[in-house]
């Protein structure tokens, strides 16, 4: 194990909830809850004047609202978490070639590889230097551990919170482990923590008392020597650069089931083009177009199909997804649905027969106005059949417009704001920026042309003024 605490472990504080917090003056310093708010809803983060009442991650949005009936319920906004995440791990690869993102809001930095810390005094530096560079940057804060290693990295961060910096020196380790509880090692979860007390091991010190054969009796070979070494502070683990991306997918869950065969294909196209979206983003193509629906009954399925190339075509990736959604039975009710592209390269081979399907379609439609003109001038009746079939189309179904608790929108006269709730035909906006101070509320008709959706704004710099404040 390494004699310097080089190793460095990031963990913005509640991440998801403190970003909706500078992006609203009018909820810093007060609780908010960022999760799913159907009834099956569940808790993705929390601010930490919601912690006070008990609320928690990975908690049911329910439990939440009976603890916290006063707090802001948000609708996550990952679009704006990525941006901000990319923002953070750009500033930890400056540090370091070897940079492990673990979340959007967590990753491992070696900052002996990075050459930017050889001891406790620079890797103290360096690490104020990043905290205050995310701060600047994000607008938001960061908590920081350093360790000789991994494990104790981590645990490091968690003592820092929130926005806080703490270094384990290199001969402590087994002292400050010893009085923890075993959950704080990695791989002990709850049924380990268990099973462990049951054998009267409550303490990491009480581990390394036990003995390797013991915990090996205990939990098995590989767990129990795994665990019997970090509790001795042995953790060799190197710090591994982040791997190529795999896929690129997105997926939405509903909080009603969807029964509408219509609307379960337009939300089909509507994922297929932020897949796109995404997938020229990040300057990738793939050849493989896989679909995911999860049905009432909570069973997932997922369907997938191999074209002849590389694409990052929208076009070509909403038929894919639309062929594969004819295979999939959605009577009883859809609750999550999901496009994602796999089989990625970084260049685009051009969907030849894709064109020439297109190129067809057009052709036929010209070719049924030509036939419909010739049907109005008194064409055969044969003729006025074909052209009607040519120029059926499925109408294109009228999906209401979504207001969700917190997203971004814009009013052509009152400027940028923010949802604060919505239903019975209204919706309630709150129009403040990052850089403002809190808002006015107004209420709209859930139909009101002037009001759309918008981008996030960026939570540093300059953003738009907030209008009709008079």
């Amino acid at each position: 194990m390494r004699t310097a605490p080089t190793i460095l472990h990031l963990d913005m504080d509640a991440f998801f909830a403190s970003a909706e917090q500078a992006a609203k003056p009018s909820l810093r310093g007060k609780a908010v809850v960022v999760g799913g708010l159907g009834p099956r809803g569940v808790v993705a983060t929390c601010s930490y004047e919601a912690r006070v009442f008990g609320v928690h991650s990975a908690m049911p949005m329910a439990q939440a609202r009976r603890l916290a009936p006063n707090a802001a319920y948000l609708v996550p906004r990952f679009g704006l978490y990525r941006e901000i995440s990319e923002q953070v791990m750009g500033l930890l690869r400056e540090l370091s070639p070897l940079v492990e993102p673990l979340s959007l809001d967590e990753a491992f930095v070696d900052l002996e590889a990075g050459r930017t810390a050889w001891d406790e005094a620079s890797a103290r530096l360096t690490a104020g230097k990043l905290r205050a560079d995310i701060r600047a940057v994000t607008g938001l804060t960061g908590s920081v551990g350093l360790a000789a290693s991994k494990m104790l990295a981590k645990i490091a961060s968690e003592q820092a919170k929130p926005d806080g910096l703490v270094l384990i020196e290199p001969g402590t380790e087994r002292a400050l482990l010893a009085p923890m509880s075993v959950r704080i090692l990695p791989g002990v979860g709850p049924a380990t923590g268990d099973h462990l007390r049951r054998g009267g091991i409550s303490t990491v010190g009480e581990i390394a008392e036990a003995g390797e054969d013991e915990l090996v009796r205990l939990l098995g070979k590989a767990h129990g020597g795994s665990l019997y070494a970090m509790a001795l502070a042995r953790d060799e683990r190197p710090v591994v650069a982040e791997r190529d991306t795999k896929s690129v997918s997105v997926e939405d869950t509903y909080d009603v089931d969807i029964h509408d065969r219509v609307r379960v294909r337009t939300e089909v196209q509507r994922l297929a083009d932020r897949c796109v979206q995404r997938l020229r983003g990040a300057h990738l193509s793939g050849r493989t177009i896989v679909l995911k629906v999860r049905r009432y009954d909570f069973s997932t399925l997922t369907r997938s199909e191999t074209l002849r190339g590389p694409t990052d075509d929208a076009a070509v990736v909403r038929e894919a997804a639309a062929r594969l959604l004819e295979s999939v039975d959605t009577t009883g009710g859809v609750r999550l649905l999901g496009v994602g592209v796999s089989g990625l390269a970084d260049y685009t081979q051009e969907d030849l027969f894709a064109q020439a399907r297109v190129a067809a379609a057009e052709e036929l439609q010209q070719a049924g106005g030509a036939a419909g003109a010739g049907a109005g001038a008194g064409s055969s009746g044969a003729g006025q059949e074909e052209a009607a079939e040519v120029v059926a189309e499925e109408p294109e179904p009228v999906v209401e417009r979504q207001w969700r608790a917190g997203h971004d929108v814009r009013h052509a006269e009152f400027g940028h704001g923010w949802v604060q709730g919505s239903g019975l035909g209204r919706v309630t906006v709150r129009f403040e920026t990052p850089g403002s101070g809190p808002g006015r509320v107004r209420t709209f008709r859930s139909d009101d042309s002037a009001l759309e959706v918008a981008e996030p704004l960026p939570l540093v710099g300059r953003v738009p003024a907030v209008r009709g404040e008079g």
